[in-house]
């Protein structure tokens, strides 16, 4: 007897490996998988410039690693206790506005570096829905009052027309893993969370029939059709949970990841896992001995960067 549709995914066209440098832009679902895969030590980052829910704001953020030009004063504006700009997440807001502006360029350079060098970019969309500010989207409202904004819902065409530039541009070159976030946004009710996501998932097939080098990633679907259930997720009932998130990570690593990468993984955790242990006697010779091994281990492994776990393995082999 069989209670449950299990999903099955076929492997990617092109797959990522150790060898690949990665950048994931998009929502805090984006964030899940992308932590998974730094953990598991392949060379990634995220959202640079904070975190993006809707499309057009992932498309600018694109391009503003593309252009990479510094944040100038005049783009900031001033809340009465922090200097926060509409393109940035409040992480990049500060009291000091030349900080502020410092630490937004900082960032903006960081996801340009990675977009120069990125094989994979990992893109996640969340909502149809847009706040627009004089006439352009914001990638985050910073508390400010509704009547600064126009809200309005993205159409299909909209979302396929302004991705397909960046992805017949800047991402030209790379290949694309598309996915729809899982996370409800239940603002407009089960019904308008529904129509947002239909519009996603509707671009999402639109541009993969478009370009080669974009692939969709189900991870909507996991969720809301193969999980299926209100215990995968949180309180909130709006975020999955971290077995759900494990699932999803699962399903990822046998679609996406090449047939190395996937024999590679499990001695990858385990050294990152040896790395978290808590010894009973950090001090003694067991775990001196233990930490000699497991750099050992990770010699075994040149390609793969385990700088804090192999600095933490020397200072407590004796070395």
């Amino acid at each position: 007897m069989k209670f449950r549709t299990e999903i099955e995914i076929a492997p990617l066209p092109e797959r990522i490996g150790y060898r690949h440098r990665l950048l994931a832009v998009g929502s805090c679902f984006a964030q899940h998988i992308a932590a998974k895969l730094a953990d598991a030590k392949f060379p990634i980052e995220t959202n640079p410039t904070g975190i993006l829910f809707n499309p057009l704001s992932i498309v600018e953020a694109l391009r503003s690693y593309e252009q990479c030009e510094p944040v100038c004063l005049e783009e900031l504006h001033h809340d009465g206790e922090v200097w926060f700009h509409y393109d940035f997440h409040g992480s990049f807001s500060d009291a000091d506005a030349q900080a502020a502006a410092a630490r937004m360029t900082a960032g903006r350079a960081v996801g340009a570096s990675q977009l120069r060098q990125a094989d994979f970019v990992l893109l996640t969309f969340g909502t149809a829905w847009v706040y627009e500010r004089a006439g352009r989207p914001v990638a985050n409202c910073h508390r400010q009052p509704a009547s600064e904004f126009v809200r309005r819902r993205l159409t299909v065409e909209e979302i396929v027309a302004a991705c397909g530039e960046v992805f017949g541009g800047v991402l030209a070159n790379k290949q694309i893993i598309l996915t729809v976030s899982p996370v409800r946004h239940l603002g407009d009710g089960l019904a308008g969370n529904g129509l947002s996501k239909a519009i996603l998932r509707t671009a999402a097939a639109e541009l993969e029939e478009r370009h080669a080098n974009v692939h969709y990633f189900p991870a909507y679907e996991i969720v809301m059709d193969d999980l299926r259930d209100y215990r995968f997720y949180a309180d909130d009932l709006v975020h999955p949970t971290p077995q759900a998130i494990e699932y999803v990570w699962e399903k990822f690593v046998g679609a996406a990841l090449d047939d190395e990468a996937q024999r590679r993984l499990p001695e990858v955790e385990a050294i990152v896992a040896a790395a978290r242990h808590v010894s009973r006697n950090p001090q003694g010779k067991a775990h001196a001995d233990f930490c000699r091994r497991c750099l050992e281990r990770i010699a075994a492994l040149p390609d793969i960067r385990f700088d804090d776990e192999k600095r933490y393995f020397e200072r407590y082999a004796g070395f």
